[in-house]
């Protein structure tokens, strides 16, 4: 039960539940007590049970599955500065878990109107996509989809090297790129090959680099599992 203070009741609450979160009496990925059971257990009432579970859910501490229950979310593995350019590959260690790859494809085709466009470049013959999945400690966490015109990647390019690692032995630098992120649900192809809950949603990092002579030259799709990766941004005030 929880310990009244002078705070509304639905914040005490939400306090409770994270520490029982922390101190393992609720455990990850583990379903909570029924609404009933809960608020009893608490001392308040349901409906306050339910603005606190609400807020929770907001958090992504918490999940409900309609009919099922609400569960305990899993902790994100991963966070990385969204300022900071890493590859995959780096943020999967920094997580100090194994990186690896389920290559899935590499193919060339003709660019077309698009692909000039977003490279830059009107005498583009043909882009290189590759497709792979990577995973961390042989789990799959991220759907990554590169497309590269064919002079800054080569065809026969192996699926489990770092695309960054492959383009600096050809003397192509990478120093930065462009980003924009979108949060998206349940994806039927993508969701199933990342092995995702039906309520698990992904961010997808769409990112242009750019080498140290200002070209356009790998553009990218990754698709990260939400519940495994979390980003975060430094903002700083202009005066």
């Amino acid at each position: 039960m929880i310990k009244s203070d002078s705070r509304p009741l639905y914040l005490q609450v939400i306090d409770k539940i994270k520490e029982d979160i922390e101190s393992g009496v609720f455990e990850t990925g583990r379903r909570l007590p029924s609404e009933f059971q809960l608020s009893r257990q608490l001392g308040v009432s349901r409906a306050t049970l339910r603005e606190a579970l609400r807020m929770l859910e907001d958090e992504n501490v918490v999940v409900r599955r309609h009919g099922v229950g609400t569960f305990v979310n899993n902790k994100p593995l991963f966070s990385s500065g969204i300022e900071e350019l890493f590859s995959v590959t780096d943020m999967i260690r920094r997580g100090k878990k194994e990186p690896g790859t389920n290559y899935l494809s590499t193919f060339m085709e003709p660019a077309d109107e698009d692909d000039k466009h977003r490279f830059r470049d009107q005498h583009i013959d043909n882009i290189i996509t590759v497709e792979r999945v990577r995973t961390a400690d042989d789990e799959p966490v991220v759907y990554c989809l590169d497309r590269a015109p064919d002079k800054f990647l080569n065809e026969t390019f192996h699926g489990e090297q770092s695309i960054f690692d492959q383009m600096e032995k050809s003397g192509i630098t990478i120093t930065y790129a462009m980003t924009h992120i979108e949060p998206i649900g349940y994806d039927d192809r993508i969701s199933e090959i990342l092995e995702c809950e039906p309520e698990t949603s992904l961010l997808v990092l769409k990112q242009m680099h750019y080498d140290d002579q200002d070209r356009a030259v790998l553009y990218s799709k990754n698709y990260f599992r939400a519940d495994k990766f979390k980003f975060h941004v430094v903002r700083k005030r202009v005066f």
